[in-house]
């Protein structure tokens, strides 16, 4: 005895439309997004240590080349010195500089991250 089309019900089910928070569930990227006190002090701590990490990168590059006209008064002739230690010299040092700090503003995203991340 076959069924009629019109009787036959059907059930669908999915997710539910609204879930409800549970009381304690904490998330600070709605801090950040809401631009609260707590979220603002994130940023800030972000902002904090990438300025750190760039500072330290300018401190030991004005360490590195700043004495070099010094060094160059002092050397009136070596012309041909000059330039082996600003072509061949710096490059070296000046591309771990620049690879160091890439790390390290990296590695502070990705602390930031894992601190404002969901749970």
């Amino acid at each position: 005895m076959p069924q009629d089309p019109a009787e036959r019900r059907v059930t669908v089910t999915g997710p539910p439309r609204r879930t409800r928070r549970a009381s304690g569930y904490y998330r600070p990227r709605t801090e950040i997004d809401e631009q609260t006190t707590l979220g603002h002090t994130y940023v800030r701590s972000l902002m904090r240590s990438q300025l750190r990490a760039g500072l330290t990168a300018l401190a030991v590059l004005g360490l590195l080349v700043g004495p070099l006209p010094l060094l160059f008064a002092a050397m009136p002739d070596a012309r041909r010195l000059e330039w082996a230690v600003l072509g061949f010299g710096l490059y070296a040092p000046l591309v771990l500089l620049a690879r160091w700090y890439v790390r390290r503003a990296e590695r502070n995203e990705r602390d930031f991250v894992r601190l404002v991340g969901d749970r």
